[in-house]
Order: structure tokens, then C-alpha cells, then sequence
């Protein structure tokens, strides 16, 4: 892998004769079809997601439909001072601790004072982070001491911030657990449902939307613990009237392909009447989760990742989100969005910091990644989002919603994501996202329980994830049980997100994509390579990255005196070029063959 990593070869740089043709000093780029500019940030984000419930476990029994006390759980002191040290050094900027906030669960903690959640509407055994049962809490899983779980993930919050990182957990603002119910509210905090009119299927200060008359019905053929089905699990689950089913399925009997074990929250939108809409005076429910937020804020987190964003009415962001950072002007509001058309609505209107870059850049670097489409689907994606929001745009390869890049369900190879992690970091200055396990080709083998055979590491189950572990080495976080494969995987994802974050023209600068201008060079196979510049006025780099997996190119690559004139380079001058990838010495003429699966980031000076 290494010599796949820092290959060298043929490329030349030509350095032009030619004159720099006029440029409009005041829109540089307006009629340039090639480049796009982005919005500044001052820092990269490079966020580290870690599913909290498994970053830490050191179990390896990974026992199908496995108890807490079988298969082990990873807890928030398991993410120690060296956890942290060695995320910080992937040039990571911000933790997101996913399935923090107290969700329903098969697992009994009455002993603790909490009440059980019925087994028929919870999905596996430590069920999903996405089922909240009280928003006020955390979930009991990630505590040594129950009791004392709010004070261990405060301390958690307080250790990430003392490592110079930043903390980001989730807000699920779409659907509540159907056994929700808050025993750690604020004493003045009314609980969520509990002044509704339960007799009218919509209200506009109702918290939830009810069938009135009807009682709500497991799904047909659920069976929550397979094999070792027992008395708890009997089919059924008391709730009359029922409430609409979080994914907006308006019926008793929501389908066992239905999200049934939450409830849909009411935001003001009338489904049952042509959804109208009952915003003012300001919903109740919009007020309730403004206070859910705060209290949160108050714990200081440094941001949000709204869960289903795009299935609350925009509207309610356009008032909770300025009324929070009131509070915390600084907090960052990241929005996992998924249609594009509504992108700019939610960023502008919605007031969102950041949203997903899902149906756009991922879905292409996948189709590249798994041997279908080609590089103009990146092509596609800059030009979409060049009006003002690629900057906006979180961009990830994995997440907890998305197959493992190393499962035989995606890419097989975890050398695949060289290229394509590569433009992934450094294509925008928008943030950027690894999932833990990631740097390591963690393939998610397994049926854990709930969770089928799918490439996903189990979000519903609790287990051990074995590369991962390797890392973790019993809680040394020093790596020392991975392979050379692995150890060199890791390396380029470090060097990739250092690189990223610390330099100025991948952070803040410009984007000019050079396809165009060597479509008909010998050896550019405009299909499989992709080269692009991000420069700002004090550094110009070049991105060039192979997605082929069996062939190597060797072309002589073409930067044209309208890109040169973009960047505010000479060219009558002579320049060099440091690949900061390889922490190569400058190079006065670069040779580069362009490896299968390889990717080059060229710093380029004067000479």
C-alpha cells in the first residue's frame, strides 16, 4: 500500500510563455467555466464521528442478539486522554458523539429508577440511538456508574475541550421513542405529550398526531429477538389512540419496514388537511425542543447534527436556530439533508451552518469507487453546488447510516477510498467527516442481530467492531495489533486530514478544475483521473488522483495560462512542486506516474 501511496513518475508541469490574458479584477472567475469560488473558513472542519456505544468496547465475542453483559459496551470514560490524543493527531477538529441522549432500549435498568421499554417497538437488543425516550438524559449504556452518567459525559465534553477539540452530538428533532417520556426534565419542563388533546388526530399545539379510536399494532412478523424470543416479548404494545409513526406513516399498523418503534412529532402541519400549516402563534412543540437545545448548549457542546432535517418544516429552523445561538453564537448546526433542490432553502432560510453532500458527491464517488460512472459525475457536483453553497456542504465516504467502503457490499478494497477520500477532503473548503473504523478498512462482517448481513456496522446491537478493536488494543489506543496494511491505511488518512486542515488553499481557497484542459493528452484518461487547483493568493496546490484500480498513467499534464492567471501565477517563472502527501523534497520538474489508486496533493512555488 505504501508504494501505492507515495508513488512517483511522469508528470510535467509546463511552465508558459505565453502572456497572462486580461482578467476582471473585480470578478475574476465569471465567465470561467472551470472554477468556482468558496466561502472562507477560517478552520476546516474535520470531524471524527464515533458511535459512542462501540468506539470503546473491548469485547470480541460479538454474540448474535448478545446482552450488554455478553457482548460489552463501550462507555464515555473508554474515550480517555489517550483516545483523544491520537484523534487529535488525524488533524481532527471536532468529536461527534453519536447516540449520547437516553433512547429506548431492551436492556433493564429499573434498579437505576428508569422505567423498561416494551421489547415489541424497540430494534434490537440495545436499540436505536434514534429512539429517544428523554431528551433531558443520557443513555445509562455509556455509564460506569448509572447514576452518575450526566457527570460522565459532562466530563467527557470537558476532556474533549481540554485535547483542543470540539464537541458535536445529535439532536433528533423529526420522532420520538414510543415510550418516550422524560424522568430528567427541568422541574419546571412540561413533558412532550402530556398536555395534548388526544382526541383530535391534529392540533396545533399538540406535541404528537393520534388516530383517535384506534389502538397501535405491532408489525406483522417483528420478532425482536429472533431465536431467543422471551416473555417480555408477547406482540404487543399498549397505546390508544395511536400516534403516527415517525416516518410519517398516519395509520395503526405502521409496516415492519416502517420506523414504528417512534412516533412522529408535531410541528404545526396539518398531514390529514392538505398539510397546512399552524405556525403562528409559535407551536408548542417548536418551544419545547428551543429548550431541549439550550439545556444542551448549556452543557457546552459546540454543535449539532439534526437528524432528518429536511422532515421538520424549514420554517422552525428559520426561528430555533438564531434563537439558540443567541445563546451561543458560536455553535455549529450541521443538517442531514438529502434532496438537493431544497438544499439552498435550508442553508439560507433554515440558517443551517452545514447539510449533508450525500445525493451528490458521495453517491459519485461511490458509483467511481464500485466501477460504474465516471469522473464527470465530480465534475457535476462542483458545478451544482458553485453557486454559493459547495462550501456548505459537509462531505463524508462513511457514516452510521452508510455501508463500510471495506464491506463486499460497497467497495471491497479499503484502497478504493485513496482517490476518493482524497477529493473528498480537499475538493471544497466545507467540512469533512471520518467514521471511526473508517482508518482502519473496518468491513462490518456480521449479522449482530437486528441488523442484517448489510456492510453497516449495527447502530441497534451491541458489539464488538474487531479492526477497529485492533486499534484500540484494549484501551492503549496505540495500534499495535494492526497489520502493515492497516497501520499504512491509517498513515494516509492522517497525512490526507493534516494536509486538509492545516493548509490554507484547501481551507480557504478557490477551486479551478483543470479536465478540460487535458482531455486530449496522451495518457489522460479524462474518465478515470481527475486534477483540479485550490489556491488562494498566498498558495496554489494541485490535486491529481488515479481512480483506476489495474492501470497506471503517465501524462504530461497541462495547467493552462487562464488557470495560471486565476491563481495569480507567472508564466514566464519556473516553478516547484512538493507532493504533501509523500513529504517529498521540492521537485524542480515533477515526473509522476499516476499508480492505480493513487492520489498526489502538489504544493506549488516559484523558483
Amino acid at each position: 500500500m505504501k508504494k501505492l501511496l507515495l508513488a512517483g513518475g511522469m508528470l510535467t508541469l509546463a511552465a508558459f510563455s505565453l502572456p497572462n490574458p486580461p482578467v476582471d479584477k473585480k470578478h475574476p472567475h465569471a465567465t470561467d467555466p472551470n472554477t468556482t469560488a468558496e466561502v472562507p473558513q477560517d478552520h476546516k472542519l474535520v470531524i471524527y464521528q464515533v458511535m459512542t456505544r462501540l468506539f470503546g468496547n473491548k469485547v470480541a465475542l460479538n454474540k448474535p442478539y448478545g446482552t450488554i453483559t455478553e457482548n460489552g459496551c463501550g462507555k464515555f470514560n473508554d474515550i480517555s486522554d489517550k483516545a483523544l490524543d491520537e484523534i487529535k493527531k488525524m488533524g481532527v477538529s471536532h468529536v461527534w458523539y453519536t447516540g449520547v441522549i437516553e433512547h429506548a432500549t431492551m436492556t433493564d435498568y429499573t434498579a437505576a429508577g428508569i422505567p423498561p421499554d416494551d421489547a415489541d417497538v424497540v430494534k434490537g437488543r440495545a436499540g436505536s440511538p434514534y429512539a429517544i425516550k428523554d431528551y433531558y438524559d443520557v443513555a445509562p449504556d455509556l455509564a460506569v456508574v448509572v447514576k452518575n452518567r450526566m457527570p460522565e459525559y459532562e466530563a467527557l465534553i470537558k476532556r474533549t475541550h481540554d485535547h483542543g477539540l470540539k464537541v458535536i452530538m445529535d439532536f433528533i428533532p423529526n420522532h420520538v421513542a414510543r415510550s418516550y417520556r422524560s424522568d430528567a426534565k427541568p422541574q419546571n419542563v412540561v413533558d412532550l405529550g402530556a398536555q395534548d388533546d388526544k382526541t383530535k388526530a391534529f392540533a396545533p399545539n399538540n406535541n404528537f398526531y393520534y388516530l383517535p379510536g384506534k389502538s397501535f399494532v405491532v408489525p406483522a412478523g417483528y420478532n425482536p429477538l429472533g431465536p431467543l424470543k422471551g416473555p417480555r416479548e408477547d406482540g404487543k404494545f399498549a397505546e390508544t389512540p395511536a400516534k403516527a409513526t415517525g416516518n410519517d406513516v398516519f395509520s395503526e399498523a405502521p409496516s415492519i419496514n416502517d420506523w414504528f418503534e417512534t412516533v412522529k412529532l408535531n410541528y404545526g402541519v396539518d398531514y390529514v388537511n392538505a398539510r397546512k400549516m399552524h405556525f403562528d402563534p409559535v407551536p408548542d412543540t417548536w418551544k419545547k425542543m428551543r429548550d431541549i437545545l439550550l439545556f444542551w448548549a448549556g452543557k457546552n457542546v459546540d454543535g449539532f447534527r439534526c437528524d432528518m432535517a429536511e422532515m421538520v418544516p424549514v420554517e422552525f429552523w428559520t426561528w430555533v436556530i438564531p434563537e439558540v445561538k443567541k445563546a451561543k453564537p458560536d455553535l455549529i448546526f450541521i443538517g442531514e439533508a438529502y434532496n438537493p433542490k431544497e438544499y439552498k432553502t435550508y442553508l439560507d432560510k433554515g440558517k443551517f451552518d452545514f447539510l449533508y453532500d450525500k445525493v451528490g458527491l458521495y453517491d459519485g464517488l461511490r458509483r467511481l469507487m464500485t466501477g460504474g460512472g465516471t469522473t464527470e459525475d465530480i465534475t457535476h457536483v462542483w458545478k451544482e453546488e458553485s453557486n454559493g453553497f459547495s462550501s456548505h456542504m459537509l462531505r463524508f465516504l462513511e457514516n452510521h447510516d452508510e455501508q463500510r467502503i471495506a464491506s463486499k457490499e460497497f467497495a471491497g478494497d479499503p484502497k478504493r477510498a485513496i482517490p476518493a477520500m482524497t477529493v473528498t477532503a480537499t475538493l471544497g473548503t466545507g467540512p469533512v467527516m471520518l467514521y471511526f473504523g473508517q482508518e482502519v478498512a473496518e468491513p462490518a462482517h456480521g449479522t449482530e442481530g437486528f441488523s442484517a448481513e448489510d456492510g453497516r456496522t449495527t447502530i441497534f446491537d451491541y458489539w464488538g467492531v474487531p479492526e477497529h478493536q485492533k486499534w484500540l488494543n484494549q484501551g492503549k489506543f496505540d495500534g499495535a495489533r494492526l497489520s502493515p496494511e492497516q497501520k499504512s491505511l491509517r498513515d494516509f488518512y492522517s497525512r490526507l486530514l493534516n494536509v486538509a486542515s492545516n493548509t490554507e488553499a484547501i481551507r480557504k481557497g478557490r477551486f479551478y478544475e483543470l479536465q478540460d484542459a487535458n482531455n486530449l493528452g496522451k495518457e489522460y484518461d479524462q474518465r478515470r483521473l481527475y486534477a483540479y487547483l485550490r489556491y488562494t493568493d498566498k498558495q496554489q496546490v494541485l490535486v491529481v488522483v488515479n481512480f483506476s484500480t489495474d492501470k497506471t498513467y503517465r501524462p504530461t499534464l497541462t495547467i493552462s495560462p487562464e488557470a495560471m492567471a486565476a491563481m495569480g501565477l507567472s508564466t514566464k517563472k519556473f516553478y516547484t512542486y512538493t507532493d504533501l502527501l509523500a513529504n517529498e523534497e521540492p521537485r524542480n520538474a515533477l515526473n509522476l506516474t499516476l499508480e492505480p489508486l493513487s492520489a498526489h496533493i502538489f504544493e506549488i512555488k516559484s523558483r
